[in-house]
Parts: C-alpha cells; structure tokens; sequence
C-alpha cells in the first residue's frame, strides 16, 4: 500500500526588485507585509521573523517576552531560495514535531533588470495527518498563500516606490 500523497501548493509572484532585493525584503523584513492577524499574538504583536541560517528558528515574540517558534530553515542560499518547516498545523495548532509538519520553499529568479519571480512551494500535507487535504486547500485559497504574496508583492511595490 502507498502512502498518500497531497498535491503541493504552488504560487508565483513577479515583485519589481532585483533578485536579492527581493530576497531581503522577504526574508529580512518578513515583519513588515506578512499580517499580525495571521500570527499567534495578533494586536500585540512584538515582531515575526524568519531565521536567516540552516537550522534558525522562524518565530513571533508577543507580549511580556511570549515567544512561538513556528519553523526552521531547511535551505539557505542567499538570494536563490530558503526553505523552512511549516510547523503550524490545521486549525493553526503548533506542532513541535518536525516529521509531522509541512515545508515552504521559496526561489527568486531575477526575470528582467529590477524585477524577479518569486515562486512559493508549499509541500507535505500529508504529514499533517487526516486534515492534511483541508489545510491544503485552506492554504491555496484566497485567504491563505495568494493573499499572503499579494501582500508581500505590494510591500515589494511600495519600497521600490520611496
């Protein structure tokens, strides 16, 4: 008997930086586009961050020192790609065990002078157990990774424009 496998969710974005702009602005201040209602702390938000070395934390921090690490980086190579665990599972329970999370990966192609692709791989849902299918599709649809790139590709927009 196979194991099931869960389609990936894959979603590409053009934002008008050069490839490690856009690298950096993804990376470096991922606190600035991805939306405090889409983190643990909500209105009292400190910060979010993406670790920036191979086995780095991804986490919030909240209130009175309230930390949530929610990822690790997989890959690192600066400006190509990073990839990191998923480690919020459906209903947006933390899992701490890595072997049951999902995994992001996100490459930057410059695709003309000042401006690059961007193209997000969500994978493995099925090790988020019997509701993996669900979150899949919560993740691919408008609320999930579309909204959250659109979000990031107008940050990108907006700091071109200063």
């Amino acid at each position: 008997m196979s194991e099931l496998v869960i389609e990936r969710i894959l979603q590409e974005i053009s934002v008008p930086l050069p490839q490690g702009e856009a690298f950096e602005h993804f990376t470096a201040r991922f606190g600035n586009w991805w939306p405090g209602d889409y983190t643990f702390s909500k209105g009292v938000l400190d910060r979010i961050c993406l670790g920036r070395g191979v086995g780095d934390w991804c986490f919030e921090q909240g209130p009175h020192g309230f930390r949530c690490d929610w990822g690790r980086i997989l890959t690192g190579d600066p400006p190509r790609r990073l990839a990191f665990t998923w480690q919020i599972g459906p209903k947006s329970i933390l899992q701490p065990d890595p072997d049951l999370c999902s995994e992001v990966s996100v490459e930057f192609t410059e695709t003309a002078p000042g401006t690059s692709r961007v193209a997000l791989t969500h994978r493995h849902f099925e090790r988020h157990g019997a509701d993996g299918a669900a979150y899949r599709a919560e993740m691919a649809s408008e609320y999930g990774w579309p909204f959250l790139l659109a979000r990031f590709a107008a940050a990108a927009a907006a700091s071109r424009a200063v």
